[in-house]
């Protein structure tokens, strides 16, 4: 079975690893194009297709999905199928392309967080369990038909980072299934439906980024958690790129503001103050208030710095009772 794969970031490029280690027949992968980073304006282009090259397969970068020329490119290939991974929306003339159909591998289990951002929202929301999809492509984003589904329990401090890599692991196994399901022309596979779902996972934003202190402590631990940063996830904001961090500001005696991201915290069962907003020891812990509890700040990032532990922020950046959190 000759496939054609699309993808983009590390997860995407993790996939087709695996999948040419077992041997499948990647006849060719379509990633985005290459793209100036940082401040030397270097040329930089997606894991994909770093894999792509390191394995000698054709690497198509279409500015365009429509261009005919990258149609015409496509057909001539005659793949059976197409596998998507993290890549964009594509259009109808090309996923209805190959013979078998176009299949795409998402993170969740559909028809629950569809969207661009379903390992951010479950977490987010506090779900207890997650998992992956395989799907055929239809007009509709992440409606196709459902082919298998694999499901994974969450702790309550899991993050981002830690469910990017465990869905992975899972990613790999559930692909190569699904492609030796399709490889054997299973005319009895059930195929389940799709429904619409009012859970979604749409993209990050500042605004659903900013931590609003009036939520209870779980919320915003999971907001914490479910922000946590991944490998190469960035959103752009007015053409400035960020990674989506649950974030607050700081002002000091000096009334300087300060926006901090937090990357990691606990919630503790203990009661404190109701009058405080926060209590420190300035040297190894910094406990903010909410609503209903109190959050502990284990791991931060000062704007313009890198992450650092509480014990290493405290050490030069001194919060006394004149200092605000919003």
């Amino acid at each position: 079975m000759k496939i054609i794969f699309f993808g983009t970031p590390r997860f995407a490029a993790e996939i087709l690893k695996y999948l040419v280690k077992k041997n499948i027949n990647i006849i060719a992968t379509v990633t985005p194009p290459d793209k100036k980073r940082g401040r030397g304006k270097k040329i930089s282009f997606c894991e994909t297709k770093e894999v792509g090259i390191q394995n000698n397969i054709p690497v198509l970068q279409p500015e365009n999905l429509n261009c005919s020329k990258f149609i015409n490119k496509l057909r001539a290939y005659n793949a059976d199928l197409f596998v998507v991974v993290a890549f964009r929306i594509l259009p109808k003339i090309i996923w209805s392309m190959p013979l078998k159909g176009s299949i795409n591998l998402h993170t969740s289990l559909l028809p629950k967080y569809k969207g661009a951002a379903p390992i951010n929202w479950v977490l987010i929301n506090g779900e207890d369990e997650t998992g992956v999809t395989t799907f055929f492509l239809n007009e509709k984003v992440d409606s196709g038909k459902i082919i298998f589904q694999e499901k994974i329990s969450l702790t309550s401090n899991i993050t981002a980072a830690e469910l990017h890599e465990n869905l992975i692991l899972i990613g790999k196994k559930i692909l190569i299934k699904t492609l030796n399901t399709l490889e054997k022309n299973k005319s009895t596979l059930y195929y389940k439906e799709n429904p619409n779902s009012n859970i979604k996972a749409p993209k990050l934003s500042k605004e659903i980024c900013k931590i609003d202190w009036q939520e209870s402590a779980r919320n915003i631990h999971n907001l914490v958690r479910g922000l946590s940063p991944l490998i190469n996830q960035n959103i752009i904001l007015n053409n400035v790129s960020i990674c989506p961090c649950a974030w607050f500001v700081i002002e000091d005696d000096n009334l300087k503001r300060k926006r901090v991201k937090l990357l990691l915290t606990e919630v503790l069962e203990d009661k404190m103050d109701i009058k405080l907003d926060f209590k420190t020891d300035n040297k190894s812990f910094f406990y903010i208030n909410t609503i209903d509890g109190i959050l502990s700040i284990k791991n931060l990032q000062i704007e313009g710095k890198k992450p650092m532990t509480i014990k290493s922020f405290l050490s030069g950046y001194k919060i006394s009772d004149k200092s605000r959190i919003t």
